[in-house]
């Protein structure tokens, strides 16, 4: 009953999509054709540059179209599947824009199972439900760090709530599944950039640590939030001067109690970590039970949480009271910080977000036995792609984030998920979140000084061994690049002492876009294999429905890395 009232509204949003989405123009298969000198130039140079010895075990995958024809520039296996890393998440975005548009925002609300008798005792409980908005708590969101759960706290303060006697429940079963992606590595979950993925989740789902020696001695060890419960096993010691010395910093999964080993470096004061929180549902439930001593209101219950596939028969009571609801900034928003920083909490969350939509649509199962929103979510971007002409040879994914190595997709399908992108209605709300080269996010300090009126905008991505970049190049005299860039199965070269040996995968992903960037002015045709659309006009033309006819990491040993998640796995 609760779920039939929330999805009501969505139902209807969504049977206008999937008609809107049915009446998509599928692309025509690219036909060859042939090449001129200048491309021709440009596909020697490219060829050339990944024909280097260092790359004799790795793989690379390229494409190149140009937007106005459709037409082929350059490609290189384009047809092969390789692991996109965080490239997986233009498929995420392109997903959740499509089916939940621009505008879509996610709430967190207060419920109460009784109302306050005349002297402001609440004898029922609280339930706390997530609605899984990952900017809850964050510089993100609406209000920033603990506001959130002081605001809820005033309202029910506001609702003539003096003491609570009963319990307050947090309330994290919305989404269906474990709190991870699927192929998730067990090495990264205890690292900030995979924190656990819920319904009910602030602060991003991380904690900070911070190590201060203490005098001469080693050392003091700090946790914050203190809401997330952590305790601390300090087993660290002093460094001898001919110690290299390192600290360690261990969680087991499903454990609250992080150990701290090792030694900070003799000379260095203190170093700060960023981690995944053991139970980012119990740390919100938490943070409103502080909350509520701070607008001075008693609370003598317990805090319970509640997970799939446990349920809360209260929600459907009619004696339920609805107390606030908080609202999160609008996915275009959240879109430009998952783009921006490569946040994979931020991504998996959408998949799910889409999938509970998809779930509750009726548009179909994919022929599959779903039992996770995140499989719902996997149908909706399978029927997605099929529908702008990306069968399911050139794309397969297991989770919304690329950090799972079981996520596949080839280069072409990649610029051909760009093509149908740029002639959406909300193509402007990602290129704009999308990095820009030389600007902002992950690529702030790459790609700086292209030729003149010039500018890249792309997403990266990072795992060990795989490097991917992929988006749009604006070349100075108008034209508009689609590019996709995949090195897989690279074991950087390294130095006698250890250090890796430049040049580094992301200057040799640069390069190729600095060497597309100098013949953008080219005739659109190919080099070694190049290929156009019987009806590129048509399909990426203004009104393409006029013409065409339908048819994701680094080990985490924390030894340690003080990266927050926008700076590692699956970047």
């Amino acid at each position: 009953m609760f779920l039939e009232k929330l999805f009501r509204g969505a139902l209807l949003s969504l049977a206008l999509l999937a008609v809107r989405a049915q009446a998509q123009p599928v692309p025509a298969a690219r036909a060859p054709v042939a090449a001129s000198g200048v491309t021709a130039t440009l596909a020697a140079r490219i060829d050339a540059f990944i024909a280097q010895p260092r790359f004799a075990s790795a793989r690379w995958g390229i494409d190149v179209i140009d937007l106005a024809d459709g037409k082929t520039l350059y490609d290189h296996d384009a047809d092969k599947l390789f692991v996109p890393a965080s490239n997986a998440k233009l498929y995420t975005t392109a997903l959740a824009l499509h089916l939940l548009g621009p505008e879509a925002r996610f709430s967190t609300t207060l419920y109460a199972t009784d109302r306050p008798d005349g002297h402001g005792l609440l004898r029922g409980d609280l339930i706390l439900r997530g609605g899984g908005d990952p900017a809850l708590g964050t510089d993100t969101g609406a209000a920033d760090g603990l506001d959130w759960a002081d605001a809820l706290a005033a309202r029910l303060a506001a609702a003539g709530v003096v003491r609570v006697k009963g319990d307050l429940i947090a309330d994290d079963t919305m989404f269906r599944g474990p709190p991870f992606g699927t192929g998730w590595g067990a090495e990264d979950l205890f690292a900030d950039y995979a924190p656990a993925v819920g319904a009910l989740t602030t602060g991003e789902g991380t904690i900070n640590v911070t190590v201060r020696r203490q005098g001469a001695r080693c050392c003091t060890i700090d946790v914050q939030p203190a809401s997330a419960g952590v305790r601390v096993d300090n087993l660290s010691v002093n460094a001898t001067p001919d110690d290299p010395s390192s600290l360690l910093l261990y969680r087991p999964l499903g454990h609250d109690t992080l150990y701290v080993s090792g030694s900070l470096p003799q000379g260095v004061r203190a170093r700060s970590y960023t981690l995944a929180a053991p139970d980012p549902a119990r740390m919100a439930g938490q943070q409103l039970i502080d909350a509520l001593a701070r607008a001075g209101i008693g609370f003598s219950g317990r805090l319970h949480v509640l997970r799939w596939p446990q349920t809360d028969a209260a929600l459907d009571d009619p004696h339920t009271v609805r107390i606030a609801t908080l609202q999160s900034p609008p996915l275009a928003q959240l879109v430009r910080h998952m783009l921006e920083y490569s946040d994979n909490l931020y991504a998996q969350t959408l998949l799910l977000q889409a999938g509970l939509m998809w779930q509750h649509s009726g548009q179909g199962s994919c022929g599959w036995v779903l039992h996770w929103t995140e499989q719902w979510g996997l149908c909706a971007m399978r029927t997605l792609l099929g529908q702008i002409g990306i069968n399911r040879e050139a794309a397969h994914f297991s989770e919304g984030s690329g950090l799972s190595r079981q996520d596949m997709v080839s280069p072409r399908a990649t610029t051909t998920l760009l093509a149908w992108i740029a002639q959406q209605p909300w193509v402007t709300t990602l290129s704009d979140a999308l990095p820009h080269a030389g600007k902002n996010g992950t690529l702030t300090w790459r790609l700086k000084n292209l030729p003149d009126g010039d500018s890249v905008q792309a997403k990266t991505g990072t795992l060990a061994h795989m490097y991917t970049l992929s988006g749009y190049l604006d070349a100075g005299d108008g034209k508009r690049l689609a590019f996709a860039l995949m090195l897989n199965n690279y074991q950087r070269p390294i130095e006698h002492n250890g250090d890796w040996a430049p040049p580094f995968p992301t200057h040799d992903l640069d390069s190729i876009v600095r060497l597309i960037a100098a013949r953008a002015d080219a005739p659109a045709s190919t080099g070694t294999a190049g290929r156009t659309s019987a009806s590129a006009s048509c399909r990426w033309a203004n009104s393409p429905a006029a013409c065409c006819t339908p048819r994701t990491s680094s080990s985490m040993t924390a030894s340690c890395s003080s990266v927050r998640r926008t700076g590692a796995g699956a970047r």
